[in-house]
Order: C-alpha cells, then sequence, then structure tokens
C-alpha cells in the first residue's frame, strides 16, 4: 500500500466523518422543527485489495431517513378523526344554540304558552282578555318558528363559509405538495429540512379531509381525497370545489358538495376531517329540520302540524250560535306552496282577531266551550289527530333537538379520546424517527473523536510523505 494510497484513504476518511458530524448537528439543530425525522450518517465501506490497488477505508453514503410511513400514517388518521370530532362539536353547540331551547321566546316555551292560553281561555270563553291572551300567545309562537329558521340559517350561512374556506386550504396545501415535488425531483430528494416541510403539510391537511398519501419511486408525495380523488401527482396539483345549489327549480335550501378538478361530484368520499364534519352539519343536520329536496324538515312538520290542527279546531268551532251560526276563523297563516317554508312564513292569520275565536263545539254533543277545551287538549294530546309521529308536538321537537344533543355530545367525548389518539400517535413517532438529543450527543463526540484520529494519522502520513520525497531528492 502506498503513501499516496494511504493519504488518499485518510481523506476520504476525513471527508466522511466531517459530513456525519454535520449531519449530527443538522439533526440536533432541528430537534423540534415540525416534522422533521432523524437523519442517520452512512458510512460506506470502500474496497481492501492490495494487488488490485484498492487502499479500503470508508466514504460518505446517502444519509438514511429514520421517517416510518406507518407511524405518519397512524398520526395522519388521528389528525382526520381528531379534526372531524372537533368540528362537529363547534358546529354541532351553534345549532344547538340556534334552537333557542333555554329561551323563554324559543319554540318549546312558546308552545307550551299557547296550550296554557288556551287552557285559560277554556275556563271562561267570553272572556275578551283570555281571547287576547290566546291571540298574543299564537302571535309568540309564530314568532319562535320564525326566528329559530333565522337563526338556523345563519349557521347554515356559516357552515356554507367555512366549508369555502376548508376547501380554499385543502387547495393550497396541495399546491405547497405539489411544489415540494417539483423541488423533489430537481435533486432534492434527500433534503432533510424539505421532507419536513412535506410531512408537516401532510399532517395540517390530514386534518381537514380523509385523505390517502404514498410515496413514489422518484420521491414524490401523491395525495389522494377519500382514496380516490387526486389532490396532488407528481407535478401535478388538483383543486376541488364547492357547490352550494338547490336541484334546479325547487325552491328549497341549498344542499352543499364538493367537485374534483373536473367538475365531477365527489361529496361522498369526503367523510371525515374538519371538512366532512362540515358537510354532514349541512346536509344531514341542518336539512333534517329546516329541509331539502328530500325532506320537508323537521321544524317545517311541526309548523304545519300545529297550524293546521288548530285552524281545523277553530274553523269547525262557531263563535256564536246566532241564528245564524258565526264560525270561528283561523288562527295562523303560512306558505302552502313550498313545505320547506313553513316554519319561516308562519304568522297570525291576517284577518283574524280576537272576537273571531270559537269557544263553542257545535257537536253533537253541543259544549259551550268544546273547542277551547280541544285546543287545551294538545298539550297532552290522546288523539292521534292532536299529535305528530303518535308523539305530542312539544315531544316532537324536543326528540329533534335531543338528536342535534347527542349528537354534540358524542362529538365532544370524541374530541376528547382522539385528543388523545393524536398525542399518543406522535409520541410513538417520536420514539420511532424523533431526534434524541442524547444520542445524537453520542455521536458527535464519536464522529468528533474519529475525524481527529483521522487528522492525526493524516498528519502522520503527511510528514513521512514529505520525508521520503525529501529523501528523494537527496539521493538525486
Amino acid at each position: 500500500m502506498s503513501l499516496l494510497s494511504s493519504l488518499s484513504s485518510s481523506s476520504d476518511a476525513l471527508s466522511a466523518f466531517d459530513r456525519a458530524i454535520a449531519i449530527t448537528q443538522n439533526n440536533v439543530t432541528n430537534a423540534s422543527t415540525p416534522g422533521y425525522a432523524t437523519q442517520r450518517a452512512i458510512l460506506d465501506a470502500q474496497p481492501f485489495d492490495l494487488p488490485a490497488g484498492l487502499s479500503g477505508g470508508v466514504s460518505a453514503g446517502v444519509p438514511q431517513s429514520t421517517r416510518n410511513v406507518f407511524a405518519e400514517a397512524a398520526v395522519d388518521r388521528a389528525q382526520t378523526s381528531l379534526g372531524t370530532a372537533s368540528q362537529q362539536a363547534a358546529s354541532l353547540g351553534a345549532v344547538q344554540s340556534a334552537l333557542g331551547l333555554s329561551d323563554t321566546g324559543g319554540i318549546p316555551a312558546t308552545l307550551g304558552n299557547l296550550f296554557s292560553s288556551f287552557s285559560a281561555w277554556s275556563q271562561n270563553p267570553t272572556s275578551v282578555a283570555g281571547r287576547q291572551a290566546v291571540v298574543d300567545s299564537a302571535q309568540r309562537t309564530a314568532d319562535s318558528f320564525r326566528t329559530t329558521v333565522v337563526n338556523l340559517q345563519q349557521v347554515r350561512q356559516d357552515t356554507e363559509t367555512q366549508i369555502s374556506q376548508q376547501v380554499d386550504q385543502i387547495n393550497g396545501y396541495a399546491q405547497q405538495l405539489q411544489t415540494y415535488n417539483v423541488q423533489v425531483r430537481a435533486g432534492d430528494r434527500n433534503d432533510a429540512g424539505l421532507d419536513a416541510k412535506i410531512y408537516a403539510t401532510v399532517e395540517s391537511l390530514s386534518q381537514l379531509a380523509n385523505i390517502t398519501t404514498s410515496v413514489q419511486s422518484d420521491g414524490t408525495v401523491t395525495v389522494l381525497l377519500g382514496g380516490q380523488t387526486p389532490l396532488v401527482i407528481g407535478d401535478q396539483q388538483y383543486n376541488i370545489s364547492r357547490s352550494i345549489s338547490a336541484p334546479s327549480g325547487q325552491a328549497v335550501p341549498p344542499s352543499a358538495a364538493i367537485l374534483d378538478a373536473s367538475g365531477r361530484d365527489v361529496t361522498a368520499q369526503v367523510t371525515g376531517g374538519q371538512l366532512g364534519a362540515l358537510l354532514q352539519t349541512h346536509n344531514q343536520v341542518l336539512a333534517s329540520l329546516l329541509g331539502d329536496a328530500t325532506q320537508p324538515g323537521s321544524l317545517n312538520r311541526l309548523a304545519q302540524a300545529v297550524a293546521d290542527r288548530v285552524n281545523a279546531l277553530l274553523t269547525a268551532g262557531t263563535v256564536s250560535d246566532g241564528p245564524p251560526a258565526v264560525s270561528g276563523g283561523a288562527l295562523f297563516s303560512y306558505d302552502t306552496s313550498n313545505v320547506t317554508n313553513v316554519a319561516a312564513s308562519l304568522a297570525m292569520d291576517p284577518s283574524m282577531t280576537p272576537d273571531q275565536l270559537a269557544a263553542i263545539d257545535p257537536g253533537p254533543p253541543y259544549v259551550s266551550n268544546g273547542t277551547a277545551l280541544k285546543l287545551a287538549g294538545l298539550a297532552n294530546p290522546q288523539n292521534s289527530a292532536d299529535q305528530i309521529d303518535n308523539i305530542s308536538y312539544v315531544q316532537f321537537f324536543g326528540n329533534a333537538a335531543a338528536d342535534v344533543g347527542r349528537r354534540l355530545s358524542a362529538a365532544t367525548d370524541q374530541q376528547a379520546v382522539q385528543q388523545q389518539v393524536v398525542t399518543q400517535a406522535q409520541t410513538v413517532r417520536q420514539q420511532i424517527s424523533g431526534v434524541s438529543l442524547d444520542e445524537q450527543a453520542a455521536l458527535l463526540v464519536e464522529y468528533q473523536r474519529t475525524y481527529q484520529a483521522n487528522a492525526q494519522f493524516f498528519v502522520v502520513l503527511n510528514s513521512i510523505t514529505q520525508t521520503a520525497v525529501n529523501l528523494l531528492g537527496a539521493v538525486a
């Protein structure tokens, strides 16, 4: 083995350990960088075959990342579930608040007051004050329905705004990943900083929607929405968009849809993350209350049932015996042309005055306060004609509100659970690929000492070589 070969081998070793030290220092520097995975220095052994002129030694290999794709996938799934639960809790909380359950002007309270006014009137059907109380209670009941609808419509508009914002964010993250993929293809595949940015962006994106990711052979990341709809493939990005509309020609509350880059409806694929929760609130929870193209909505059903039954009883009764007998008037009016607009249009019949309230049931049998008694009985109905879905009007509203409450409670509980799951998944990922400062400190000392030993060896070889050169010069 010649001195020059030894010098070359020693020089290569110095470069390799210098590279190892740099990688270790970079790990320490980025210990708290989001998405960063520890890089391991690779020292490749060089062939040793003296007859063939191969002097051995080491050289710097391609750094190896400790990133674990399974740990990353676990974190992303946990983040998606947390995003779903968190957004559900926030959105359902807004829906529950809009229902005005504890408000004295809310639907349960005003319906109860209306039935109480019927009961008080039945005890003195000729009372002017009693009749006026009925009219006033009816007005407040109609107001409560309209107010609740307005509140829920505001929640729906807010939800639609958030859906638009989430779509924009998803497209923004997809654009970032597309840019990173371009950098990877340009030769930055082994850049630990770029790698950290890619996975931090994927984790943020997973909070917004259920996605699947895969790393291609060229190092680029492919991202699919719902496992099917492309967001990023190589150096190409595919924007999604949102559509808020009702079927053509139908005056009903709109539904929210997510469209892929070609305009195809892919709403069914968005089942998780904040966007999935917003779509569920808009298209399921709010639609069940306000209606859509497939259903009138529970508030509209309730408003129509109350108005129709009260009006039917009053118009079947009489105000006086006559002759001729004077029939009662309708108490409520609403838009009869649109089943999804009943609650929003519910009002006192403009032609109704207190003296048109019919207390008499002409029978048979004739009962002077029979109609008023039947109206008072709506509070605890025994007759199926006085019920909706075989329960009272107040119970019907309570069931609709309870459904929202159950969903909210489940989302709140799930949010707490998923926060723990995210923490656990991140802890496991940290144990696998995170930076251990103690480990890096030990490696740094090891590489530095090895570098110093090789440097000293290089100095000795250089001195010997110089001496040999001087001797050859003297001989010549």
